[in-house]
């Protein structure tokens, strides 16, 4: 932004009374879009140093330390369930103590480390078991525990540095734009990258590992991964510094001790016995009264003496809650049933994902003389279906449903065509719409490492999933996968017809009225 007409100074004095006021507006000026190429960058490089590792973990394991096929899948399980759960931690972190820029810059370092020690792991022989030999008298030889040690250290390292920019980058980048508009524009581009560097750690980056050599892939991890760092803090005299505010699951955490604390205060239907003052000098988004349903809730919002100051804000944050807080604590409450269904609708296909790379491994996977796709370049294909179907459902199946019915499809039944999401994010209170991100990736996680028990247990109840996959029955493991998806829409469709919605313009109205 540039200087407005007319602020140039006439005289000594007039400059000088003018310096505080332009270095208030050079401050105020931070942010906006000139912040943005620093961003997509950092989240160009950082994808594409995390995917490089991630996507080809299977194979690298496999062929490097000598892990049994199946022990492979599930270690991999446990990182994607571990890379959906550290960004809720690290989101936890910034909101409440260090802010996104410092977490951002302590996880990339985090990052960097664990890569660094994977590719030590893959050039120095001492680091790593010998390659297994056929024809040997011992085929292979497992990782020594030194060697494990090593390599599970530079897992944890990655999956910290993975986990503690996912949600940070993309809420730093938010805070850069006061206009709703230019937020939605800026998240439509930050996707558009994320998914492109995804896109290439999963094609180029694994295909340099599998052909030329797992030190080349992950030293591009590595630069890649520098270079993000390096961009992100050299914008920082751009970005627009906002203080930590605090992690909505506090405020959830409150409401529990303060009504437990008031457990013997007998509730109340008055309104006027209620802290019902917006957070934030916000609009009230609920009723005057408590619903009531989960009444003991009720008590972290009843006054009592001393739960107040003479400005009428809150004195013991801990003993008084607001309204609104008890609320959205019970939204969360009655939710969570609907939550649970979007578990059993992912596990399956995190089965299929770990699997995929197993089943890839075994197949002639030659396009003409010289080509072959590596197995880690599998996923790509299901991120690919998974475009395509919502793409047919957004622009082909709502459509013709509103012309069949005459109406859009309830959120409720765009879940039982495969929108879990859709509808949790509709159904969340504006209050907490972060935290909406944050249990979507915490049900993610559950289900990768609800996957590692069921593949655990075909394998250890049945002769399914032996080692060597073309020995075993792999189509009886996705019927398996099939049944948890037939029990699960039993149990959607049971937590659907019980579920009421919660309308927020239901509850202006109530407030005009």
């Amino acid at each position: 932004m540039g200087m407005e007409e007319g602020s140039f100074p006439c005289d000594g004095e007039a400059q000088a009374a003018q310096q505080p006021s332009q270095a208030f507006d050079r401050k105020q000026q931070r942010g906006g879009w000139i912040t943005f190429p620093f961003i997509a960058a950092t989240m160009a490089g950082l994808t594409l140093a995390a995917g490089g590792w991630v996507n080809n973990f299977i194979v690298f394991m496999i062929g490097e330390f000598n892990v049994k096929s199946i022990e492979a899948a599930q270690l991999w399980n446990v990182v994607n369930g571990c890379t959906s759960m550290f960004p809720v931690v690290g989101a936890i972190v910034a909101d409440s103590f260090l802010g996104n820029f410092t977490v951002i810059c302590i996880s990339s370092l985090f990052s960097l480390l664990g890569i660094i020690l994977l590719l030590l792991c893959s050039t120095i022989d001492s680091l790593r078991p010998p390659p297994c030999d056929q024809n040997g008298p011992t085929s292979c030889i497992t990782a020594s525990r030194l060697q494990l040690s090593i390599l599970y250290l530079a897992i944890t390292l990655a999956t910290i540095g993975l986990g503690g920019t996912r949600f940070t980058i993309g809420a730093l980048g938010a805070d850069q734009f006061d206009d709703p508009r230019h937020q939605g524009s800026f998240f439509n581009w930050y996707l558009f990258t994320l998914y492109t560097a995804s896109a290439i750690s999963a094609t180029a980056v694994v295909y340099v590992e599998d052909n030329v050599s797992w030190g080349w892939g992950f030293g591009i991890c590595a630069a890649a991964n520098v270079v993000g760092l390096a961009i992100f803090v050299s914008g920082s005299r751009f970005y627009r510094p906002v203080k930590p505010k605090g992690s909505p699951f506090t405020g959830l955490a409150r409401v529990v001790v303060a009504a437990v604390q008031k457990r013997n205060v007998v509730v109340s239907s008055k309104s006027e016995d209620y802290y019902n003052r917006a957070d934030n000098g916000g609009v009230n988004l609920v009723a005057a009264t408590p619903t009531g349903a989960f009444k003991f809730l009720n008590r972290a919002a009843l006054l009592t003496e001393g739960d107040t100051k003479p400005d009428g804000s809150i004195a013991k944050l801990w003993k008084l809650c607001t309204l609104q807080q008890v609320e959205d604590l019970k939204i969360l409450i009655r939710i969570s049933p609907l939550w649970s269904t979007g578990i059993l609708l992912s596990t399956p296909l995190a089965v299929q994902m770990s699997l995929a790379t197993l089943q890839a491994i075994t197949m002639n996977r030659h396009i003409g003389p010289h080509f072959k796709i590596p197995a880690g370049s599998m996923l790509v294909f299901i991120m690919v279906s998974c475009c395509i179907a919502i793409i047919f459902i957004e622009r082909f199946f709502f459509p013709m449903w509103q012309k069949v019915t005459g109406r859009f499809p309830p959120p409720l039944q765009r879940v039982g065509i495969g929108h879990v999401l859709c509808a949790l994010s509709m159904e969340f209170p504006l209050a907490l719409k972060s935290t909406a991100t944050a249990m979507v990736a915490m049900m993610i996680a559950i289900a990768f490492y609800l996957s590692t028990a069921v593949v655990g247990i075909v394998q250890r109840e049945t002769n399914w999933l032996p080692d060597n996959i073309n020995e075993g029955r792999m189509d009886k493991v996705y019927w398996v996968c099939f049944g948890l998806g037939g029990f699960n829409f039993v149990y959607y469709l049971v937590c659907a017809w019980l579920y009421k919605y919660q309308g927020v313009a239901k509850v202006a109205d109530e407030n005009k009225a």
